[in-house]
């Protein structure tokens, strides 16, 4: 999907290259980086913060039923040689019964993440949009391209931090929580799977 889109930037770029030279010198381009504009505005730091507290708590979560099942396994190849075959096989079932609900979590976990990173940042999208077509109309481009889509752009056509000052110009100020850390900037943190594997079951 990416490589298609960057196929038809490329070539959509060229198309106007080859434009008449008087043409061209009255056409007014510019690139963004859509991406960077949404996660470094003050709502974006402020949507990133509150993922990562989402995180971390379910991450805390994870962790702790990840090293229960771990301590149940150990558990179990330490009795193994006294247990009988029926209690062995009955520990061991209920064992990987805990394991597949963890991952059944671990899978929703990374669901409930994703829902909420579509609900905090598509309204700062939107919103982004909305500068990028008033800088177009304040400045007279005619064009303005996703700069990760196009092979090669002069710096100065880049107005992505012109686009993050207009969207904060318009953002009313918020004191970020104070316990929170802010979050990488280039997208939202997905969620890792947990620290340690358990065995399978033998």
């Amino acid at each position: 999907m990416n490589l298609v889109r960057y196929a038809l930037a490329s070539a959509l770029a060229l198309s106007l290259l080859l434009l008449s030279s008087a043409a061209s010198a009255q056409m007014k381009f510019a690139v963004v980086d859509v991406q960077r504009a949404v996660m470094e505005s003050e709502d974006g730091l402020r949507a990133q913060a509150t993922l990562k507290k989402l995180f971390d708590k379910r991450q805390q979560e994870l962790d702790a039923k990840q090293n229960a099942l771990q301590q149940a396994r150990d558990d179990i190849e330490k009795q193994s040689k006294v247990l009988s075959k029926e209690a062995l096989a009955r520990r061991t079932e209920e064992w990987q019964r805990a394991m597949v609900e963890l991952q059944g979590t671990f899978v929703e976990f990374n669901k409930e993440l994703q829902k909420k990173q579509g609900e905090l940042t598509q309204p700062i999208l939107n919103k982004v949009i909305s500068m990028l077509r008033q800088l177009a109309a304040q400045d007279g481009y005619d064009a303005i391209f996703e700069k990760n889509a196009v092979p090669y752009a002069r710096s100065d056509l880049d107005i992505t931090d012109k686009t993050i000052q207009l969207y904060n110009a318009g953002t009313p100020k918020a004191e970020p929580p104070k316990d929170d850390k802010k979050a990488p900037a280039a997208k939202p943190p997905a969620a890792k799977p947990p620290a340690a594997k358990p065995p399978a079951a033998k």
